[in-house]
């Protein structure tokens, strides 16, 4: 099967997105990329093109549904989308002191109404063409409510429960649905961790698992990614405990930077 040739993807100017970005960059395929921050998304437009890749790069908030509406809908209209990877994510960034109530509301406009904004105008265009890929961004916080990050593991979440139903429920219109959820990789959010990250990853390594995983999902129906296997089956583990025994466990973790 032919890999995606028109790509999508929200959050690309660091990080995973950065690095899937680059990782899909090639001749013949045109990106279609987002960030917030216009040097920072220049520049990996710029190394995409360098690779053969035809690139649009647009500084814009994926809070905002109704500009995000019209940015999918315009690339649609040029380069009908294969592959959509809602990947652009928060999280609290307070030290050893938790998430406050702003925080906790900014993640969740970002990390599920994000992720809403996403795939829905991309989903109505897909449609019609009974073919296409929705890929959600989760993590392996998804699998444990963390005493440290409350926000942030709910919200993961509930993008991985909905993309997972979202997988049987667009079945019948040929659109692929895929969770994604990766244990600690190099990004701008764990360069705020002063504790210990077991298997950490760096951005191109967990971006060619992630591709050569979705390769596979497109004629699999598969439903979600989940690695690496040794941290998704520790968090796995910890998240069928019995809640109080969870909760002390998850105590001695360490809060979110």
């Amino acid at each position: 099967m032919d890999g995606p040739k028109s790509i999508l993807i929200t959050g690309a100017s660091s990080g995973i997105g950065e690095s899937l970005a680059l990782e899909y960059a090639a001749t013949g395929v045109h990106l279609a990329l987002c960030g917030r921050d216009q040097t920072r998304l220049t520049a990996v437009a710029e190394q995409c093109r360098l690779r053969h890749a035809t690139v649009c790069a647009l500084v814009i908030d994926v809070t905002q549904q109704i500009e995000m509406e019209d940015w999918i809908k315009a690339v649609d209209l040029d380069h009908p989308l294969d592959l959509v990877i809602a990947n652009a994510g928060i999280s609290g960034g307070t030290g050893n002191q938790g998430e406050n109530e702003a925080q906790a509301r900014a993640i969740f406009e970002v990390n599920l109404g994000g992720v809403l904004n996403t795939i829905w105008p991309a989903i109505h265009h897909m449609r019609p063409r009974k073919s296409g890929h929705i890929v959600v961004v989760s993590s392996l916080a998804a699998f444990t409510p963390l005493p440290g990050a409350p926000a942030y593991s709910a919200s993961k979440s509930a993008v991985k429960v909905y993309a997972e139903a979202l997988n049987g429920s667009l079945k019948d219109d040929g659109i692929t649905v895929t969770s994604i959820c990766p244990g600690f990789v190099e990004s701008r959010i764990t360069d705020k961790n002063n504790f210990a990250m077991p298997m950490l990853l760096t951005g191109p390594k967990a971006a060619q698992i992630i591709h050569k995983g979705l390769d596979k999902a497109r004629s699999t129906h598969r439903i979600s990614l989940i690695f690496p296997w040794p941290m998704a089956a520790a968090s796995w583990l910890v998240g069928i405990l019995p809640p109080r025994v969870r909760r002390w466990v998850l105590l001695k973790a360490p809060k979110e930077q």
